[in-house]
């Protein structure tokens, strides 16, 4: 995954996350990418300073690599350093996460381990598009996006693991 900062034509600076740089791409050239402000599908990728440790503990290593953020965040308890309202904002996420993905599966067709066939199958316009969702493996996943099917996961979360 990568995130770009965007602006759009009027001005609004957002950021979004995207599969990759081509998926990117691919987005923007179909005016898929568009400012949650005002609308405008005018977007473009803005200045982005890129993420980097500058901590060393021998001069001879070179710096770690920034980690990646965490899938799913952990449950607050009393040694908490979190503030209320970013609790809160963490609450509001997940419900909004959970609401989705239920929205997903009641109004998708479940189509199992046959989705990377099945998308393919409406891409190319072999059989008619319609709402699906089911399993499919990362690389499975890669090779759909580098044919220019746009797939998504469906957000996973901490309760689910439980």
């Amino acid at each position: 995954m990568i995130r770009y900062t965007l602006r759009c034509d009027h001005g609004h600076q957002f950021e979004s996350w995207f599969q990759s740089s081509s998926a990117y791409d691919s987005q923007a050239r179909r005016k898929l990418v568009s400012c949650p402000n005002c609308g405008s599908v005018k977007v473009e990728k803005a200045i982005m300073a890129p993420q980097i440790s500058h901590q060393r503990k021998d001069p001879a290593q070179p710096a770690a690599a920034v980690p990646a953020p965490a899938p799913e965040v952990a449950a607050p308890d009393a040694t908490s350093t979190s503030t209320p309202l970013l609790l809160a904002q963490e609450r509001e996420l997940r419900s909004k996460l959970k609401e989705l993905r239920d929205h997903i599966t009641k109004n998708a067709d479940n189509v199992g381990q046959k989705f990377p066939n099945e998308a393919r199958k409406m891409h190319y316009g072999d059989i008619e598009h319609r709402p699906i969702f089911g399993e499919a493996t990362s690389d499975e996943a890669r090779a759909l996006i580098d044919e220019g099917i746009d797939v998504t996961p469906l957000p996973v979360l901490p309760e689910d693991r439980n």
